[in-house]
């Protein structure tokens, strides 16, 4: 094994930036932190303290100072172009988190001064790259359920449902039709980002319905706020081709037009009763076949870490000379999709969307 990646974390003091943190110090053969960017004094003290990693106040700093491989930059929708494209000015690799842009005016900005210049940067969707949603992509790649026409994803708010559904679907820059609605129903309050809830409260949550026609596949968009840390609100997923049916963890499909079969996606850990090689996802299996197996194992990962290590992985790989992985067009697409559904939501009409110029 050759010397780890190195990277350094621009906005390293957020609730994002700890998972890139958390990663590298479980798979230090892997990955080695670089230095970080903190801006606020006391914050970049308990930083330093806490993963041993040298802290600067600005970006100028600690590129003086550290070579890495690449950047992450975990900084707000509204600032990530800015440092964009300073680092690209340097001829720096960035993995930036989702969405690159506030909206479509900063995409097409990217895409101009980024995308068209060649700028080396990558975009850090976890979501397709997580265990489950792996497995999934590996069932319909197989061919077990014919040609895929419909997905439906109830997974993720807006640009990591659209990247869901695209994958799933195999869409790449088709124009499509939306239809959507919201619909205010109370709800027991449940965990966020700052952890389990200090008391009981009732509110009011949106859920949000989309109906997207990419032109003989259909896409259907649902997603309550907070659903995907709600204790009492279910995730799904569900996807149809014309010999079978993934829904959930379970597949139906046909091993000939009279014998259906039915199997189910079983994760497979390691640790569990008298198993002693430690505690980790080994990977997912469907009937006999292994649809998903874990590259970072024996890691303890949870499952978003693991698709975060995936999505590092791929950026060590593409700084290095290798192909892009989700790029800012991609990314752009996903990002204008989810804008336009809101578009559709808000104004209560039929909304076409359009090819952008990050589609040639």
């Amino acid at each position: 094994m050759g010397k780890p990646a190195t990277f350094s974390i621009i906005g390293g003091g957020g609730f994002r930036a700890q998972f890139y943190l958390r990663i590298a110090e479980a798979l230090p053969e892997q990955f080695r932190v670089s230095g970080l960017v903190v801006r606020d004094p006391g914050r970049a003290q308990a930083m330093e303290r806490r993963w041993n990693t040298a802290v600067y106040p600005t970006m100028d700093e600690l590129l003086r100072k550290e070579r890495p491989d690449f950047v992450v930059v975990s900084v707000s929708k509204n600032d990530a172009p800015k440092v964009l494209l300073q680092l690209a000015e340097r001829s720096i690799p960035a993995l930036t988190e989702t969405p690159p842009a506030p909206d479509l005016e900063g995409l097409l900005e990217l895409h101009e001064k980024l995308t068209l210049r060649g700028a080396k940067v990558q975009v850090a969707e976890q979501y397709p790259l997580q265990p489950l949603h792996m497995a999934r992509a590996e069932i319909i790649r197989s061919g077990w359920l014919g040609s895929v026409t419909q997905a439906t994803v109830s997974i993720s708010h807006f640009y990591h449902g659209m990247a869901l559904m695209r994958r799933m679907l195999g869409i790449r820059f088709e124009e499509a039709k939306i239809r959507a609605m919201r619909f205010a129903a109370p709800i027991t309050a449940g965990p966020d980002r700052k952890g389990p809830p200090a008391e009981e409260k009732i509110v009011a949550v949106a859920r949000d319905l989309a109906w997207i026609d990419f032109g003989g596949k259909l896409g259907i968009y649902d997603f309550t706020k907070d659903q995907h840390r709600s204790w009492i609100r279910s995730n799904h997923l569900s996807v149809r081709g014309d010999r079978g049916e993934l829904f959930d963890r379970s597949l139906k499909m046909l091993a000939d037009y009279r014998t259906p079969l039915q199997l189910e996606l079983k994760r497979i850990n390691r640790g569990e009763e008298e198993n002693l090689e430690g505690y980790f996802l080994q990977g997912i299996v469907a009937g006999e076949r292994w649809v998903y197996t874990n590259p970072f194992a024996p890691a303890r990962l949870f499952d978003d870490e693991l698709a975060i290590a995936a999505c590092l992985q791929k950026m060590a790989d593409y700084a290095a000379g290798g192909p892009d992985f989700y790029g800012l067009p991609e990314a752009s697409q996903d990002h204008y999709l989810g804008l336009m559904i809101e578009r559709a939501i808000l104004s209560g009409e039929t909304v076409q969307t359009v090819r952008q110029p990050w589609a040639e």
